[in-house]
């Protein structure tokens, strides 16, 4: 598939079925979960970060069309791409921050893309820190490159361990 937003991994082609005299198709309950959201989301954040002018309408209509038109992991992508393109000079902020010796242009598209959305979950979002750190890191691992699981990992343990600290302090300010 050529054109805006194609980003695959090798296990990503053996999901699809071809049907004869029709375009490739992914299969319905393996790839429509919250991990497919957060792939097709990256894949937009990474055409972003490449491309910034283009259209949210392109973006909307690509995710609607690798979604399956599933409402509910519409909504869920949806939400992670506005918490990011809102936050995202905060975001930047924090990744620096706890990437220790790297800047945020420096990092490769890939890692800053899945940094800025385990980010924005575990900070803005209502998804628990670990389980946000386990599907950044297995985005990496997919995605990136031979290291970047390992770069994912360290960096966001580093803010969920100051994230939980600093929600201990309030909470104990509160009481």
């Amino acid at each position: 598939m050529c054109g805006p937003y194609v980003l695959t991994a090798p296990s990503a082609v053996a999901s699809t079925k071809y049907t004869p005299g029709r375009s490739f198709t992914t299969e319905t309950s393996s790839m429509t979960t919250r991990r497919r959201a957060r792939e097709v989301s990256l894949q937009v954040l990474y055409e972003e970060d490449i491309h910034p002018l283009r259209e949210l309408s392109i973006a909307d209509d690509f995710l609607a069309k690798r979604m399956l038109h599933n409402k509910p992991l519409i909504a869920f992508a949806q939400a992670i791409l506005a918490g990011v393109r809102q936050n995202r000079d905060e975001l930047d902020k924090i990744l620096t921050k706890h990437a220790s010796n790297w800047s945020v242009k420096r990092m490769t598209t890939i890692d800053r893309n899945i940094l800025r959305m385990s980010t924005y979950e575990m900070v803005y979002g209502n998804v628990p820190g670990r389980v946000s750190i386990n599907e950044a890191i297995e985005l990496a691992k997919r995605y990136g490159s031979k290291n970047s699981g390992q770069f994912v990992n360290g960096i966001l343990d580093r803010i969920l361990r100051e994230h939980t600290q600093n929600k201990k302090e309030t909470e104990s300010v509160g009481s």
